[in-house]
């Protein structure tokens, strides 16, 4: 019964076009059309060298992601047991375009020559829309990278081209339908005539749709994800680079909505980067899944763009996406004040309303949790839940009700929120109505409080709770010093790696929990958190620098 409920509160939230798409899916085979391929179209423009992610294959048949190596046998593309989304990179062809791989030739065509040879047209992970996506990307962009492709190479570009037109994931929307549009655009521009015109034209409609839907005005993707924004943005950096290289297949007016839209999302994550040069964790969010903030910024500025807005000294509101940056002489703080995510693509959303996480100069100190893998497994329910986060759990209830690997089902929306800033000053205070679903109705609401070298935090529950507790992860090596009793309180020294010294007091007694940090998928760093249990429905916390 409460599996059934989940469902159904989850269920309530999808387009209807999900729902026909996911029909259809099940009943309406894609047929796979083997023609030839159209004729290519040459390349009037010039290609700009894109993002160079670290090499994955280490030798002629043994790749490493997730940071997992495996030697790949004709067995390994489609084996059942394999963690999916090690299947799913298998299947992307990232490599052809990593650094130094002009040095991997050799082994990347034998790899070409092996996947069109061992996996079955239409059949397996590998033909999933999302894999066909990328991989027709990542071969585009091998050739205008100087790669001359066989015959049989374009024929397969072709064939997934047809393929993957007619398997659009509107059942999933969100970040799979930029891919899918993007793939379209690449195959339509790669090739001439009017079957690649079709798929062109297809896929710039679908492009202006989605992203003029998915970046909200202040520059953020709807799924509130610093990672994924990563991923979309490197997206429309690519069309760009496309238009160049092919110029007159997109409009001026479409290849100026790409750059308006890579302008804002950029000035986006300059705000939502720490000091240390790397993303926030907030919802799904690991390194080495997209690219660094500062090697997108870099491709930006090779395809001619203006550099990005540099943050400043005081408050940043994103007030769309729902994230507040502070940031006062060595302190910057990220604050969560958004909903999950759009309401018909959750997927991506962990329970982290009114989290944070804080830097003390280039020093990471207050974190989340991040994410290790995307199983439907209890380390992946932990990572999305609550007490991953560096905010307040209620009853030992998660705030927004996440469960399997990508739904959710009731929702927190924050509310009443209120930001004012002076001189040296920073205030931002929001609640949410993650809990009012619990007996009592409670509801947790919290004030950040920032000056020149402090962070306060005051949480307040409202309404009746069991139990309720705030919860300060510490970032890896990060450690605790000292610790003393404090009116009633604690008082703590932490020691960071750099040797920097930290204050943090707290009203009510706290504890000291071990932890983990999930920096990278399959990657588990044990740490700190500082529990603070709320018995009195508020405490108040300082960390001081």
């Amino acid at each position: 019964m409460g599996s059934a409920l989940e469902f159904a509160r989850t269920g309530k939230h999808l387009r209807a076009v999900q729902i026909l798409a996911r029909v259809r899916k099940h009943f309406v085979p894609a047929v796979v059309d083997g023609r030839p391929a159209p004729e290519p179209r040459s390349a009037a423009g010039r290609w700009t060298s894109a993002v160079c992610r670290d090499p994955a294959l280490l030798a002629a048949s043994v790749l490493r992601f997730l940071n997992r190596s495996r030697a790949v046998d004709q067995a390994a593309w489609m084996d059942a047991t394999e963690d999916r989304l090690w299947l799913y990179n298998l299947h992307y062809f990232d490599d052809l375009n990593a650094r130094d791989g002009r040095e991997r030739a050799p082994w990347h065509r034998a790899l070409v020559d092996r996947w069109l040879a061992e996996v079955p047209a239409g059949r397996g992970v590998g033909w999933e829309p999302y894999p066909v996506s990328l991989r027709l990307v990542n071969w585009i962009k091998w050739s205008l990278s100087g790669e001359a492709l066989k015959p049989a190479w374009s024929d397969s570009l072709a064939v997934q081209a047809r393929w993957l037109e007619r398997r659009i994931e509107y059942h999933l929307l969100g970040n799979h339908l930029i891919a899918n549009a993007k793939a379209l655009v690449f195959s339509g521009a790669f090739f001439s005539g009017a079957e690649a015109d079709r798929w062109r034209l297809r896929g710039l409609r679908l492009m202006t749709r989605e992203l003029n839907e998915q970046v909200l005005p202040d520059g953020g993707h709807f799924e509130r994800s610093p990672m994924y924004h990563s991923i979309v943005l490197e997206d429309v950096l690519d069309l760009v680079n496309l238009a160049c290289a092919y110029p007159g297949v997109a409009t001026e007016s479409e290849v100026g909505l790409w750059a308006d839209k890579a302008t804002r999302m950029r000035s986006w994550l300059s705000a939502m980067t720490h000091p240390d040069g790397r993303i926030a964790f907030f919802n799904d969010a690991a390194f080495g899944i997209a690219a660094d903030p500062h090697a997108i910024e870099a491709y930006a500025q090779r395809l001619g763009m203006p550099a990005a807005e540099i943050p400043g000294q005081g408050l940043r509101l994103l007030s769309e996406s729902g994230y507040a940056v502070l940031r006062i002489g060595e302190g910057t703080a990220f604050l969560d004040v958004a909903p999950v995510g759009p309401d018909y693509q959750p997927g991506h959303a962990h329970a982290d309303t009114l989290s944070f996480e804080l830097s003390v100069g280039a020093e990471r100190v207050v974190v989340n949790g991040g994410t290790s893998e995307y199983g439907d497994t209890p380390q992946r329910h932990h990572e999305r839940s609550t007490a991953a986060h560096s905010t307040v759990e209620i009853d030992g209830e998660n705030s927004s009700e996440v469960w399997s690997s990508f739904r959710v089902a009731r929702r927190a929306r924050p509310f009443d929120l209120r930001v004012e800033e002076s001189p040296g000053l920073i205030e931002v205070e929001c609640a949410h109505d993650g809990y009012r679903r619990l007996r009592g109705k409670p509801v947790h609401r919290r004030r950040w409080r920032m000056t020149g070298a402090a962070l306060e935090i005051a949480d307040v529950v409202e309404g009746k709770a069991r139990t309720a507790i705030a919860r300060f992860h510490l970032a890896p090596g990060v450690e605790i010093s000292s610790s003393s009793a404090l009116d009633g309180g604690s008082a703590m020294e932490l020691l960071t790696p750099l040797g920097r010294r930290i204050r943090f007091e707290t009203s009510s007694p706290a504890r000291v929990d071990q932890s983990a940090w999930h920096p990278e998928f399959g990657v588990s760093v044990d740490t700190r958190c500082i529990s603070v249990p709320i018995p009195e429905r508020t405490v108040a916390t300082r960390i001081s620098w």
